[in-house]
């Protein structure tokens, strides 16, 4: 038996024990959620309102001080993930909570921690959002922090400068700062209650300084630079803190009334907002400083307490705060993994994930249904569905087009279903002028945003993206390719001629926006995903579907895919895995390089699988990657972080990816080698 025969023969039995491990996870009513894991920054920013707000810590202060005391690195320090070094910001954070915890200072991690921050600058280098915290307890001058009116509640949404320009993370996590700006609050500390409170004097570099620090450059060295944007905005915010942030404008009370109003309006089921942990403690935050913190448990505020309890995990390591959770995403994902490895769609597993999702998309027709995307697109019908349990205000383009796939593969007669056409013709109306999509909304794109002194992490725009344009290709083409093979649709199909031509125009513009993003190397940039190798699967699955959809750009469309497949053939590393380090989102010259990981083995493996033959060694080398690194009880784990929330600041870790990625390049691989995992394999 030759080596390919011998990979070949692996698989089939690797598919099945991968299948039996997924399926052992999957929760009573047929959906599946795992740890969304992320840095220290949410649990210690939780520790610190649990504290400013005098609750108790669920369970004492034993378990989250273990869990952050495992999360830190030799140096003393505490990063964005397990493989990129510490940050001055979550540091300060963590070391903050571990004191108000009761961790004495004089213990030995704790003076490492110090040490590192006064190496690195001290409290004095906290970004933006850290400074804030601080605030709060008096630890860092509210005059050292832009200042945000609650008046700009009122700029009308058709306005460049309206909250409805930011993007939908950054639109809820702003409302209730505005009102949080407006209070400035500052809570009691085990030392007492100071607006100049000496709590973590230990870790400013110089005790006795102004702590007054400045949050921008000058405005010469801005004009020298020739930044008009941030110039003008840095004269507006220095007018605001001149008038003292406007706090006696007349429409002072108007604006923190409409702020409430907008606040509880999008209060979820749970009792959270936009299913992220920083517009859920803000939002709980803000109604506090308003006087609403009824203890009534039907109350918006206990409603927002409970809501954020409900992101806790715990395990053997301790409890942790979640930055979100993921339950529509990891069964999508897990419903096409077992789907690709060759499940039929009439196993039972398949059957109650997809009857899950069904139930949790949008289907409301009333012109009043919830979602911010419907300010400035109200003609827009409902269709989509959200990451959360509970998101019904902020669905998203991703897991709207995932969607489409993984009922497509179930069931390819699903195309003319209701739940399919109409996610179709949603995703259709959230196209952006440039051919591609973002996630959340339309024309999120007024870059300025990155440029005001409150944006310190460049993420408060939501434009176009490769990634989630190559998955809404694929998903469009998947739909014309079973429309393509039926000849059985009724007269009066729901996929109507219309829909289908729209979609093919509006796949050529989408197509036309991926071959401009290409970059030279063949790859493309991935925003939600680490990074190349991400947006490079997700696009290459897109144009290898775009023939279906119209095969009048077949000629450049094959010609990038041969670039993208080229790229990924050569920075394949030498134990036939994928792997990139998140350094990329600052260093793109390191694209394709890192430590091989599954999940990223498993993206490479679709990408190469969309032009070259099974019996290709680049091919071969990484399946036999992914065979070697499949655990006994049929997983594929990883330490690294390969999800993405904000580039070069916040990265997640998904437990499920390395398993369900690996599922779907194996399976593709199997299905063109023609083998047949679960022919003999009851239901």
């Amino acid at each position: 038996m030759n080596d390919y025969q011998s990979t070949v023969t692996a698989v089939p039995e690797s598919l099945r024990k991968a299948a039996t491990y997924i399926q052992s996870q999957v929760r009573d009513d047929g959906h599946w959620c795992a740890e969304v894991k992320s840095n220290t920054t949410v649990t210690s920013e939780y520790i610190a309102f649990l504290y400013a707000l005098k609750l108790p810590v669920p369970d004492g202060p034993e378990p989250w001080i273990s869990w952050l005391l495992s999360e830190q690195k030799y140096d003393g320090s505490w990063g964005p993930a397990p493989e990129i070094p510490g940050d001055i910001s979550e540091t300060v954070e963590a070391y903050f909570a571990l004191k108000i915890l009761g961790l004495d200072p004089e213990n030995q991690v704790m003076r490492k921690a110090r040490s590192w921050i006064l190496a690195n600058g001290g409290v004095a280098r906290v970004r933006i959002f850290t400074r804030i915290y601080l605030a709060c307890f008096g630890l860092f001058p509210w005059s050292a922090i832009p200042e945000l009116p609650p008046e700009l509640i009122f700029v009308p949404a058709a306005a460049p400068c309206s909250i409805y320009y930011m993007a939908s993370w950054a639109r809820a996590t702003v409302v209730p700062l505005l009102l949080i700006s407006h209070h400035r609050p500052v809570f009691a500390l085990p030392n007492g209650r100071s607006e100049n409170n000496t709590y973590l004097d230990e870790i400013w570099c110089d005790r006795g300084a102004n702590k007054n620090v400045p949050y921008s450059d000058s405005l010469w060295s801005m004009a020298w630079q020739l930044d008009a944007t941030s110039v003008a905005c840095t004269i507006v915010d220095k007018a605001l803190q001149y008038v003292n942030g406007m706090r006696k404008s007349p429409w002072r009370s108007a604006a923190r009334r409409r702020c409430l109003e907008w606040i509880l309006e999008r209060q979820e089921e749970d009792g959270g907002w936009a299913g992220i942990f920083p517009p859920m403690h803000g939002g709980v935050l803000a109604l506090y400083l308003e006087g609403h913190h009824s203890t009534d448990p039907k109350s918006p505020y206990q409603r927002g307490l409970a809501g954020l309890e409900g992101f806790i995990w715990t395990d053997e390591r301790g409890k942790r705060m979640q930055a979100c959770v993921s339950p529509v995403w990891d069964t999508i994902l897990s419903s096409i993994g077992l789907l690709d490895a060759g499940l039929a769609g009439d196993n039972e597993y398949i059957v109650r994930s997809n009857a899950w999702l069904l139930a949790r998309q949008d289907k409301d027709r009333g012109a009043q249904s919830p979602g911010d995307w419907r300010v400035l697109n109200p003609n827009l019908i409902p269709g989509a569905i959200s990451f959360e349990y509970f998101n019904k205000w902020t669905p998203d383009v991703d897991d709207t087009a995932a969607l489409i796939l993984a009922f497509v593969k179930k069931d390819p007669s699903s195309i003319d279903s209701d739940s399919v056409v109409r996610a179709i013709q949603w995703i259709l109306g959230m196209q952006n002028a440039d051919g591609g999509w973002g996630a959340f909304d339309r024309e999120n794109n007024k870059l300025f945003f990155n440029q005001i002194p409150f944006s310190d992490m460049e993420s408060m725009c939501d434009p176009s993206t490769a990634d989630v344009t190559g998955r809404v290709i694929e998903a469009f083409g998947m739909v014309m390719e079973q429309h393509s093979k039926s000849s059985g649709l009724i007269e009066k199909s729901l996929l109507t001629q219309s829909i289908r031509d729209a979609m093919k125009q509006s796949a050529n513009r989408g197509i036309d926006y991926l071959l401009r993003e290409q970059e030279k190397s063949g790859s493309w940039y991935g925003r939600w995903g680490a990074n190349y190798l991400y947006g490079t699967s997700n696009v290459l699955c897109g144009l290898a579907n775009a023939h279906f959809i119209d095969n009048s750009k077949a000629g450049l469309i094959n010609q990038s895919i041969r670039r993208g497949v080229d790229w990924l053939v050569n920075v394949q590393n030498t134990d036939g895995g994928w792997g990139e380090c998140l350094e990329t989102y600052s260093r793109p010259a390191l694209a394709g390089q890192g430590k091989s990981t599954a999940s990223q083995t498993g993206w490479a493996l679709m990408g190469v699988l969309t032009l070259l033959p099974v019996t290709d060694l680049t091919v071969r080398r990484g399946v036999q990657y992914l065979l070697s690194t499949q655990r006994e009880d049929g997983a594929w784990t990883e330490r690294e972080f390969t999800g993405v929330g904000f580039p070069n600041h916040f990265y997640l870790g998904y437990v499920y990816y390395p398993h369900y990625f690996a599922m779907m390049g194996l399976g593709r691989y199997a299905s063109l080698c023609g083998l047949k995992v679960f022919e003999d394999v009851s239901k």
